[in-house]
């Protein structure tokens, strides 16, 4: 079953799908780093936004 784009909520804000292209811009915006250093920090540490900020603020 496709992802609906329109149903978002509390596991959406929690992590980051780096599998989708939409997704990946649209958390590449807020920390405000680029789409590959997104996926590389969500490759290093998964897939929890948390996680990811932290990861980024900490190889800033």
């Amino acid at each position: 079953m496709p992802d609906d784009k329109l149903k978002t909520g509390r596991q959406d804000r929690l992590r980051i799908n780096s599998l989708e292209d939409h997704e990946v811009r649209a958390w590449a915006k807020k920390p405000g780093v680029g789409t590959e250093a997104l996926k590389a920090a969500a490759k290093a540490v998964g897939s929890m936004a948390a996680d990811v900020g932290a990861y980024l603020t900490s190889h800033a």
